[in-house]
């Protein structure tokens, strides 16, 4: 059977509807970071999903190939998790010139990184590979946009969310206060931002049964 990651490491995909504090293990994605309303239509965020999906099903999909230079130590099957993605807010007041947070009546103004897990046997040399692979069957894709994000996420607030998207500020709003009850306080950085992690897929389900794991940097209050 295929590694699932989903299932494997169910207190990171699969969190209950009630907060936690959870410590998040460094991990590798294949990432790209782009700014505007993830749902335009055409916009920069769907096209860069080609992109992620793109490089990550080459890099599974290398057990097919019958060429050797395709061949990757320590390969095993997986199941290729879900789509992520960091989001942050410009503001100028702010010392460190962000938002704490996400504001949901201004899509337009987030920035994002838009990534998905990639297995521990993909290295520097590996992501490349990949990389080029998938630009060799997609001229007109931009693969310099694709980078290989080691992230280290650390302690945070953690709950599932069930519902449309636009209902996450409940939901947040509720993990923030768990935080602080527990004996935390936020902590967005330029390095640690709101996280969210897609279980379902808009395209084919309906709003209310959506899955979405939202996370928030925390830490002790001292």
């Amino acid at each position: 059977m295929p590694f699932d990651y989903k299932k494997e490491y169910k207190g990171l995909y699969q969190p209950k509807t009630k907060p936690a504090i959870v410590e998040v293990p460094r991990m590798s994605f294949v990432a790209v970071e782009g700014k505007g309303d993830p749902n335009e239509e055409g916009g920069d965020y769907q096209t860069t999903l080609q992109l992620l999906y793109g490089i990550s099903f080459t890099i599974k999909m290398s057990k097919m190939s019958k060429n050797p230079d395709d061949r990757i130590d320590g390969y095993f099957d997986y199941v290729v998790p879900p789509l992520e993605g960091l989001w942050w807010m410009a503001d100028d007041s702010a010392e460190d010139g962000m938002l704490a947070g996400v504001d949901y009546s201004r899509k337009s103004d987030f920035h994002w990184i838009s990534m998905i897990r990639l297995p521990e046997f993909v290295t520097p040399d590996v992501f490349e590979h990949a990389r080029e692979r998938f630009a060799a069957k997609h001229p007109d894709a931009d693969i310099s946009r694709a980078f290989l994000f080691d992230f280290d996420e650390g302690t945070v607030a953690q709950v599932m969310h069930k519902g449309p998207y636009d209902d996450e500020p409940d939901t947040i709003a509720a993990l923030d206060d768990y935080a602080t009850e527990q004996g935390y306080t936020l902590d967005f950085s330029v390095s640690r931002h709101h996280h969210e992690i897609y279980l379902g897929d808009p395209r084919k389900g309906k709003p209310e049964n959506l899955k979405t794991v939202i996370r928030h940097p925390v830490k002790p209050v001292v």
